[in-house]
């Protein structure tokens, strides 16, 4: 009867096995399907954004959806969940060993019976070990849910930096679009020209090249549009044909030298990855104390009962001793050391890199800036000349070389400074990534609080 609970209450808490099937990988259709619950987000600015997806995608929309349902993040989460099982397996007693043993008569005798020998045993350096383990398991976890953290992070810069992408490349189709469609007519004249002989292929190779550039950059931008829609489906989960409702202003972000200066001040306070690196260090030292520990002689002790050939009854216990001879743990003791030492320099040289790129950014602002601010401004001046030119071009006052020249000159400086936009806005974005700053935000307009 005793051995019947026992039993049962051995086997009561043994876990059960039932299968996973694997998913088929097809992503969300529509964002209209996905929920989220925005309390859980890792930044202050999107938890407070006011999420609805009816109206279409803003940029913090975006990066929402991104931290929700990326599949990498979802990996690094399934690690995070084995982690956090590691600490519980850490923390758990080592179980008992139970020995049991029977001697039989080969041969009968009188006053002689069989033997038998029953005990049980304990590992106690598993036990002194235990607290280290514990340490070490929960030091891993947290460097995983750091490591966790900083993906958040980057995965955010990232879908803003995707955001601001694909707006800019469809703002790019439309102008490129309607410059292909005025440049037609251009063509159609060029080659009817050509064919009564009104023109020579030298002085129609400018009309004939507007049409066919044009044409070219509308194809090259159609190329690049696809591949950046493409990207961020990718980032939010989403299936292939899934509409990509974007709605918004690019996401703006502008930090001053004081702002800069403060986040530098308590980078290693802030920053998830070094926060990730430090506890990473401190669990590293808790398995090099575990090492130490461990070169003492290894202890198990038992007690236990048995009765010999001559039904005598003895009661007793064992210990046994690891002799520290050869071994004494020095092997692991050497490549714990070792391994903290590199832990300790690859602390360090992401510090001084990290510090580094900020400074180089920062350096690279204001240049940006500018650039930004004269591209800007002789694009509106050739803006200017192009609609002057179309009305002089309708009204046949202008000759088609020049209206042509005209036009490319405009098309090019608008294109610059998209690019220049394009180009302040990723800076912008790396440095508040850099910095691990949430106080740099310029909220957007579509943004909003409830």
């Amino acid at each position: 009867m005793a051995c019947a609970l026992v039993g049962a209450t051995l086997f009561a808490g043994c876990a059960t096995y039932s299968p996973l099937p694997l998913g088929d990988g097809q992503g969300a259709q529509d964002v209209l399907h996905l929920s989220v619950n925005v309390a859980d987000m890792p930044l202050p600015a999107l938890r407070e954004h006011r999420f609805d997806l009816s109206t279409g995608l803003d940029s913090t929309d975006v990066a929402i959806l991104a931290v929700a349902n990326n599949p990498d993040l979802r990996t690094q989460r399934d690690q995070l969940g084995i982690a956090r099982a590691q600490v519980f397996e850490a923390g758990l007693l080592p179980d008992p060993q139970i020995s049991a043993g029977k001697d039989f008569l080969a041969h009968r005798q009188p006053g002689f019976t069989s033997a038998y020998n029953l005990g049980i045993s304990e590992d106690i350096t598993s036990l002194l070990l235990r607290s280290t383990r514990k340490a070490v398991a929960k030091g891993q976890a947290e460097q995983v849910n750091l490591d966790l953290l900083w993906a958040e992070w980057q995965t955010v810069a990232q879908s803003r930096l995707l955001f601001n992408q694909v707006m800019s490349l469809r703002t790019q189709y439309t102008q490129l679009a309607a410059e292909q469609s005025a440049l037609a007519q251009v063509d159609v004249d060029v080659r009817k020209a050509l064919q009564q002989g009104n023109l020579t292929y030298d002085s129609a190779s400018a009309g004939l090249n507007a049409y066919a550039d044009a044409s070219k950059r509308l194809s090259d931008c159609t190329i690049q549009l696809h591949q950046a829609e493409h990207d961020l489906r990718v980032l939010l989960g989403l299936a292939p044909n899934a509409p990509l409702d974007l709605i918004g202003e690019p996401y703006v972000t502008s930090a001053t030298s004081e702002q800069v200066q403060q986040a530098l001040d308590d980078l290693p306070r802030r920053r998830p990855d070094l926060l990730a690196l430090q506890a990473g260090y401190k669990a590293q030292e808790d398995t090099l104390r575990g090492a130490i520990r461990a070169q003492f002689p290894a202890i198990t002790l038992g007690v236990d009962r048995q009765r010999d050939t001559s039904d005598v009854l003895t009661n007793g216990f064992t210990l046994g001793l690891t002799l520290p001879l050869f071994d004494r743990n020095r092997g692991n003791i050497a490549i714990e050391k070792a391994t903290r030492q590199q832990l300790k320099d690859d602390y360090e040289g992401r510090v001084l890199t990290t510090r580094n790129d900020i400074q180089q950014l920062m350096a690279d602002k204001e240049t940006l800036r500018r650039q930004r601010d004269l591209l800007e401004a002789s694009s509106k001046r050739l803006d200017e000349a192009r609609r002057a030119a179309d009305v002089a071009w309708q009204k046949g006052l202008l000759d088609w070389p020049t209206y042509l020249s005209i036009r490319s000159n405009a098309l090019s400086a608008d294109m610059d400074f998209i690019a220049a936009r394009d180009q302040q806005s990723q800076q912008a974005i790396a440095l508040e990534t850099l910095l691990g700053s949430t106080e740099l935000q310029t909220p957007n307009a579509t943004a909003s609080t409830p």
